[in-house]
């Protein structure tokens, strides 16, 4: 990261549209994995996938089989573009208590070892405590050392690791301590 540019975490809209496309295309040409991407893998229309954030932001909207979340977007203000996706889930269904956790996030490819996930990471602490939570649960693939060092340097303290049988993976799961606000 260089010391001058300056980074914002927002919710995304339509002026990201161009740049959706741009993360989605790099994410897929690499194989890489869309955790705290929602839906954005299989939604080539950007507009569908703000919409369906959108969704899934509002209580109301949110379907009966899923839950209510809050899509994140770290950009590099000068020219909006985007360097990674978080996504924070308000609380759990059954497989994000067992397995996902609040919180999900990846990087794009060429962007990554420059501290961007432990950024995005801190920065949605403060977001987690504003919707009332005290601690989130984050977990990682166990193989994915760059994952793991974002989150204990966040103040993750690990739980236990389980198996995951739908993809086939072993998962980590931290827990992190919601920060008090400052006064």
């Amino acid at each position: 990261m260089h010391l001058e540019e300056k980074l914002i975490l927002v919710k995304p809209d339509a002026s990201y549209a161009e740049e959706i496309i741009s993360y989605r295309r790099e994410m897929l040409l690499a194989d890489s994995s869309m955790d705290g991407c929602g839906s954005l893998r299989r939604m080539e229309n950007p507009h569908e996938w703000l919409k369906e954030n959108e969704t899934y932001a509002n209580p109301e909207t949110v379907p009966k089989d899923r839950v209510q979340s809050t899509q994140f977007v770290l950009t590099r203000e000068e020219e909006k573009r985007i360097l990674g996706m978080i996504q924070v889930r308000h609380y759990f269904n059954e497989y994000l208590e067992k397995y996902a956790g609040h919180i999900g996030y990846s990087v794009r490819p060429t962007e990554r070892r420059r501290g961007y996930a432990k950024r995005m990471l801190h920065e949605s602490l403060a977001f987690c405590r504003e919707i009332g939570l005290d601690r989130i649960l984050v977990s990682c693939l166990r193989e994915n050392e760059g994952s793991r060092r974002t989150i204990l340097a966040n103040g993750g303290i690990y739980e236990t690791t389980v198996y995951e049988p739908r993809e086939n993976v072993w998962l980590e799961r931290y827990w992190i301590a919601i920060p008090s606000q400052k006064k």
